[in-house]
């Protein structure tokens, strides 16, 4: 199966930024102080977006990299499972400001996120590599 890296770019990647995209919209065309400019859970969607994407692309590989992909699928495992904390810490913080740190957990997640983006650039490098073979 030929993968292409543009259709995984505009598939993928910039329907995970959606969340982000139409935050930053609602931001700028309201008053001041109404929404915020960024959220953990628009990062978290982001992360959870490219992660599920990794497995679905790995599961088209041939047998004989069975290694390779047990090893990024379970590299997703635990980044979906990151996020999933991530999300619960954020909800909980909505309900209790004093208990949780919004702002550390908004640039925990932004830091994840980034983190997600180079993996996913990479693994996505390998697969348009390998298809181009």
């Amino acid at each position: 199966m030929k993968f292409s890296s543009s259709k995984w770019l505009a598939y993928t990647f910039l329907v995970g930024l959606i969340p982000l995209l139409t935050r930053l919209l609602v931001w700028a065309s309201t008053a001041q102080d109404v929404v915020n400019i960024a959220s953990a859970a628009d990062f978290v969607v982001f992360g959870l977006v490219l992660h599920v994407s990794i497995i679905n692309e790995t599961e088209h590989l041939p047998s004989r990299e069975n290694d390779w992909k047990t090893i990024q699928n379970g590299m997703a495992i635990v980044f979906i499972s990151i996020y999933s904390a991530l999300y619960a810490v954020s909800v909980v913080g909505e309900k209790n400001s004093q208990l949780i740190d919004a702002y550390t957990i908004l640039w925990v997640s932004v830091g994840v996120a980034a983190t997600s983006t180079a993996i996913s650039f990479i693994i996505i490098y390998r697969l348009s590599k390998r298809s181009a073979r």
